[in-house]
């Protein structure tokens, strides 16, 4: 059976029993309960029952006495119901309010509280109620903020920021088009820069079975290696036939070194792919070296349609939305779990990892290291500008354009 199980049965139990049961009897019958269960039971029933750990363990006490016949012939004083120390919360009724006050002060009309910038953790907690006047412990404030639905929580990545009116509408502009293009049997790929790293003994996130005690050694300091820099893979993925090409750059993530990774999938895979193709779509993020104001990105494909001799049509993604582009949950995030917990300690070995990376989808990658440099600060005039054979479409033509070979 199921450890929750095992835990909603007590429940159930105690929920019957509890009204016969006196102080003692109760205790040790939680006791019995907690040593049947086995490891972990004093815990477990103790979730169940409400009932403290110190009580489950002196029922066990108890028990234990009476298996060995030591245990005192005459029964001990029960207390009355509602006998005892009376709660902290029963003591001080401002003591759940003033808490809750400290720990939500914009909710609680107080946004100038001690510990509105400050880790609001249980001793701070604690000091900061007895300073108030109300003397409680770490323990006690972790139990009444349990009480009161608390929990201990991360942050979640949930907000995007302010989202562009027609969002949406440029979301179905880019699943038409791409639907278009895939009846047509053009080709339709999406395109994205993976965030830069450091090529050496380097510690990478996630983990890898190695022998016990035995963890691979990596540096302490992530200080850039001068002689091996860091990588800079460039993706371009085939929505169509989910295949992928990546471009490991060594410079800088310029529009282009984009548009050479561009450039260098048609060459080995587009062209094979798709012979007989007169149009290519291209969907990518709305900044970076891809970005919909980029001029460079402009010109370079502009080169590209003329070297290929094809309509190549973009559609940017709006404003807050990079994560929809396909490229990134179909192929980039393989790639970081078949790297996990490894150190990239050369080129040679991120040209592997990527280009060895598979899912259960048939996902297949190709990869190559490209030494060239590409310098920053390239400036288009606006006659350069003007001079490109650019055709914006009716719907936000900023995000949508089509440049055709010259």
């Amino acid at each position: 059976m199921q450890r929750a199980d095992l835990i909603r049965q007590i429940e159930l139990k105690y929920a019957a029993l509890n009204p016969v049961f006196d102080e003692r009897v109760r205790r040790q019958w939680a006791a019995a309960e907690a040593m049947a269960y086995g490891w972990g039971g004093v815990t477990a029933v103790s979730r169940a029952t409400g009932l403290s750990i110190d009580t489950l363990r002196k029922g066990i006490a108890e028990l234990s006495l009476r298996e060995t016949g030591l245990d005192e012939p005459v029964q001990a004083r029960l207390r009355s119901a509602g006998a005892g120390r009376q709660r902290l919360d029963e003591q001080d009724p401002e003591l759940v309010p003033a808490l809750a006050q400290l720990v939500d002060p914009a909710t609680r009309g107080d946004p100038q509280s001690p510990l509105r910038w400050t880790s609001k953790s249980t001793r701070r907690l604690a000091e900061e109620m007895t300073q108030a006047g109300h003397p409680v412990s770490a323990g006690t404030v972790a139990t009444l903020l349990k009480k009161q639905g608390y929990s201990l929580q991360s942050n979640r990545k949930t907000k995007e920021g302010t989202q562009h009116p027609d969002r949406n509408a440029q979301f179905e502009h880019i699943n038409a088009t791409v639907k278009r293009f895939e009846l047509q049997g053009q080709p339709v790929i999406s395109v994205d820069a993976k965030k830069k790293e450091l090529v050496g003994a380097f510690k990478n996130g996630g983990r890898e079975w190695h022998p016990k005690g035995q963890p691979e050694e990596v540096n302490v300091h992530d200080f850039v290696d001068p002689e091996l820099g860091k990588a800079i893979p460039y993706g371009v993925y085939d929505v169509t036939n989910n295949e992928g090409w990546v471009s490991v750059g060594i410079d800088h993530n310029t529009a282009q070194f984009a548009v050479q990774a561009i450039n260098r999938w048609w060459q080995t895979m587009g062209r094979p792919r798709y012979p007989q193709a007169s149009e290519l779509l291209i969907t990518a993020d709305g900044g970076g070296s891809n970005g919909s104001r980029c001029r460079l990105w402009k010109a370079e494909l502009q080169q590209l349609a003329n070297e290929l001799g094809l309509r190549i049509h973009v559609c940017h993604f709006p404003p807050g939305a990079s994560k929809w582009n396909k490229i990134e949950h179909r192929m980039f995030s393989h790639i970081t779990q078949n790297w996990r917990g490894r150190p990239l300690i050369s080129h040679e070995v991120i040209i592997s990892l990527i280009a060895n990376t598979t899912t259960a989808t048939g996902l297949k990658i190709r990869a190559e290291l490209d030494r060239d440099s590409y310098p920053t600060g390239i400036k288009v005039s606006n006659e350069k500008l003007a001079d490109l054979a650019l055709e914006k479409d009716d719907f936000h033509g900023e995000w949508n354009y089509v440049l055709l070979p010259q």
